[in-house]
């Protein structure tokens, strides 16, 4: 089935990016930065990778990242002052007329502007002054896979480039390997698949860069398997939501190794001892995988800021299989159209 050959064409579709890309991606970034403020216009998976963005930008680079609006350009036709940011759409097909829009408008007011895509000549490349190919090759299942983690390692290696760290730079070098061996866990994750075939709710939970990944895990949740998957923060799951916990009720979860782990253990930890909920895991920390009903054990010693690369991997398999066991097609989700033009 296409979605699956795409979930494992993702080491590849990396190596490629990273190796044949490089200069390009460094003459991109010495052209439009490192800037002083960032604007993002993006939807659906995309508007994932921009949450990503928000993050490693934020915290590796120091820039202030905003995400738009878009409605507010396209149909309020009341475009925010943006102040001399790069602006930057995200998209996997580059049709949205919303996300044109933005650059269209960022161009007017003199902004620099750079589309990460998958079609170099569609109308978002056309509208950017910079453009990056992700390289991903046709993507044929609507369900956004390996665009998605292209977009991911795009947005790291600009951060990396601005920040003159090489280090950052070889790191980011060693994910496709990273994902080979989180590919080998398919048969463990098929295995969990059937313990969630009656589900039709859920919350995901993640925090800091996986973050990124709550969101983009319950996006494909819902589109492929139609399941309520609502995705949290795990700061903000405290203010109301974990309410909606009780016993045996479906709680996914990411807490790798990094700054916000200890909280989203202590969190996890109370979901299965005070609320006995049913804890599926991906995670590189041992003692915490103890707890869960499905644990999943990722690699261990990938860096913090790069984890959402990896951690993704066990998310879209168990979407695949879980689809499969509720008897949906994978590659023909009710509904839906590859290319979406939001207005």
């Amino acid at each position: 089935m296409p979605l699956r050959d795409e979930i494992f064409e993702q080491p590849a579709v990396l190596t490629a990016l990273l190796q044949d890309k490089r200069s390009e991606l460094e003459e991109i970034a010495r052209s439009v930065g490192p800037p002083t403020g960032i604007f993002i216009a993006a939807r659906g998976t995309s508007d994932n990778a921009a949450r990503y963005a928000k993050y490693v930008w934020g915290s590796k680079n120091r820039i202030p990242v905003t995400l738009a609006a878009p409605s507010l350009f396209s149909v309020y036709k009341t475009p925010p002052k943006l102040s001399g940011d790069l602006v930057v759409g995200i998209s996997q097909s580059g049709e949205s007329p919303d996300l044109i829009a933005v650059l269209k408008e960022a161009n007017q007011q003199g902004c620099t502007t750079l589309a990460i895509t998958n079609r170099i000549g569609s109308p978002l490349a056309k509208e950017a002054d910079q453009v990056i190919d992700i390289l991903a090759g046709p993507e044929l299942s609507i369900a956004a896979t390996k665009t998605y983690t292209a977009q991911l390692a795009a947005i790291a290696t600009l951060s990396g480039i601005w920040a003159g760290d090489s280090q950052a730079l070889d790191q980011l070098v060693g994910i496709p390997d990273l994902i080979n061996q989180t590919l080998i866990l398919e048969d463990e994750i098929k295995a969990f698949a059937p313990r969630y075939r009656y589900m039709d709710q859920c919350v995901v939970l993640g925090r800091g860069f996986n973050y990124a990944t709550a969101y983009e895990w319950s996006l494909k949740m819902k589109e492929l398997a139609y399941v309520v998957a609502q995705p949290y923060s795990s700061a903000d799951f405290l203010h109301g939501p974990i309410a909606l916990v009780s016993s045996g009720f479906p709680v996914f979860a990411v807490a790798t190794n990094g700054k916000v782990f200890q909280e989203l253990a202590n969190l996890v930890t109370r979901l299965k001892d005070n609320h006995q909920a049913d804890i599926f895991l991906i995670s590189d920390q041992s003692e915490l995988l103890e707890l869960a009903d499905c644990p999943i054990r990722i690699p261990g010693g990938i860096p913090e800021w790069l984890s959402p690369l990896v951690t993704i991997i066990p998310a879209q398999l168990l979407s695949y299989h879980l689809t499969l066991n509720k008897g949906f097609d994978p590659d023909a989700p009710r509904g839906l159209k590859k290319v979406t033009r939001t207005q």
